[in-house]
């Protein structure tokens, strides 16, 4: 009997390797970051040559730290930052461009020329997204229509299309596979069939033969050639799918907040694609084996953490990110100021790509203390706006939110957003959910895990947050926030 599952994570800002027993305990670990690259105002890459690196060497650091051998562990599975797109040649493996990441706000002027006709919702009954520059439909026309020859050689199906999880599993695999959740983020994905839309890729004129096959999120998709050789490769989930799956929220209504690069809120809404009027995503949840779909609503916001990691490595306020709460500590509250971090513009439930961002209200009184705590109370701010549009969506009222993602262990965050929701808040006990989500998917594509009421054992409460804040004091902050957030409107021409 194999003792364990794996996981790669493969993140905005880094990669890890988890080792996962039947418990959902973490044996083992190894992360890595890679270079964010900025060319441009507004234009975020990476280097997918960098990120397959660094993606075997967390996956050898594992093992090696671990002492555990590839024969002891049952399966793979992968989860990744969504809707950053690489385009590479299927037979050098070699990307023709840098991964243009979900951030980049390039082809806003291809989204605006398309909502001409139709509006910004013009695609939303067949996909669940508004036009926007986050998903990666419109950067796959970017790089065919600006990366000499690759048009051409697009037209000849020479090259290849993935979110990082194809770029992953054909690393490993040799197979050009997707799964349903990050099929949902391409702009390029019905809903409803689960398949490629003809008219959608003639719009955007991006020919199928790039595109990878859709598959569900839990099977055998092939088995690893390097490293973890003959290990199958058998889960596939966009991270927040994967930290809805690993938050064990298998009943329509449940809902969790993950809080990394940035902030994402998902409620499970069952086998129906439930239509948002309030700014939020229907996506797809997850899809076990041949089971039906499961979809759910999303609130995306584009910059939490890494609004932390400006501060670090742009402003050089703090030396590592974990100062943050520290220095948001030196003083009692934000002294009248509001940070909204809209650097890739605003994503739900505004929807705004020429949106930047701003800090209001500054005197002389404001100190760096005040900044990071702003910083901070941003991010509880934004999840308040989401989780009032996921009210208004789905007619149900959260009652505790679960949370997870690497901000969770910062306990003046965490309060304030109790207080901000005037809900609990609720940490589980392995709080790197993304990566157990997708160990989860594959477990239970080659029977590691037999059924969801084994996962849901294994989630447990690890720490809880109770709002102390007073009503008066909750409302007058947060009217402030939104008036904040109008003053970010229409800053680029």
């Amino acid at each position: 009997m194999k003792k364990y599952v794996a996981a790669i994570d493969q993140g905005t800002t880094s990669t890890r390797f988890m080792i996962f027993d039947h418990s959902g305990i973490v044996i083992a670990v190894n992360q890595k970051e890679h270079q964010q690259i900025f060319p441009k105002p507004g234009w975020v890459e990476h280097d997918p040559l960098e990120i397959w690196a660094r993606t075997q060497e967390v996956m050898i650091g594992a093992l090696h730290e671990s002492g555990i051998q590839p024969a002891d562990i049952a399966a793979i599975g992968v989860t990744n930052q969504r809707e950053t797109t690489v385009v590479w040649d299927k037979s050098t493996g070699k990307p023709v461009y840098n991964a243009i990441v979900w951030q980049d706000t390039r082809t806003d002027i291809l989204c605006n020329e398309l909502a001409k006709d139709g509006g910004q919702d013009r695609l939303r009954e067949k996909t669940g997204l508004p036009l926007a520059t986050y998903f990666s439909g419109p950067k796959i026309k970017w790089i065919l229509d600006n990366v000499d020859g690759a048009r051409v050689k697009a037209e000849k199906g020479e090259l290849a299309f993935g979110n990082i999880d194809s770029w992953i599993i054909w690393n490993l695999t040799g197979a050009h596979f997707t799964d349903v959740t990050n099929a949902s983020r391409t702009l390029l994905m019905n809903l409803h069939t689960l398949d490629w839309d003809t008219d959608i890729l003639n719009l955007l004129n991006i020919p199928r033969a790039i595109l990878p096959e859709i598959r569900s999120s839990s099977e055998i998709y092939g088995a690893a050639k390097i490293i973890l050789e003959g290990v199958p490769v058998a889960g596939d989930l966009g991270d927040q799918q994967a930290a809805l799956f690993g938050q064990t929220c298998f009943s329509a209504g449940e809902a969790k907040n993950t809080y990394g690069t940035g902030c994402f809120m998902l409620m499970n809404m069952g086998e129906i694609p439930v239509p948002s009027k309030s700014g939020l995503l229907t996506t797809l949840g997850y899809k076990i084996g041949n089971q039906k779909a499961v979809y759910a609503l999303e609130g995306s916001i584009a910059v939490t953490g890494s609004l932390v990691q400006w501060l670090r490595d742009n402003l050089g306020i703090i030396e590592k990110s974990s100062d943050v709460e520290t220095l948001a500590q030196t003083v009692e509250d934000s002294g009248g100021i509001y940070f909204v971090p809209a650097f890739s513009g605003l994503f739900a439930p505004y929807w705004k790509s020429d949106a930047r961002g701003a800090i209001v209200g500054m005197t002389r009184y404001v100190n760096k203390g005040h900044i990071a705590r702003a910083a901070l109370e941003a991010t509880a701010y934004q999840t308040c706006e989401v989780l009032d549009a996921m009210e208004a969506d789905s007619g149900v009222k959260l009652t505790t939110l679960k949370v997870d993602g690497g901000m969770v262990f910062n306990e003046l965050l965490m309060q304030f957003q109790s207080d901000i929701l005037d809900v609990p808040v609720v940490r589980p006990k392995v709080a790197e959910t993304t990566a157990l989500g997708a160990a989860y998917a594959a477990g239970l594509a080659v029977g590691f895990w037999k059924n969801y009421d084994e996962l849901r054992v294994n989630w447990g409460v690890d720490k809880q947050w109770i709002p102390k804040m007073s009503s008066n004091q909750r409302e007058g902050l947060y009217s402030g926030w939104k008036k904040a957030v109008t003053r970010t409107f229409d800053w680029v021409e």
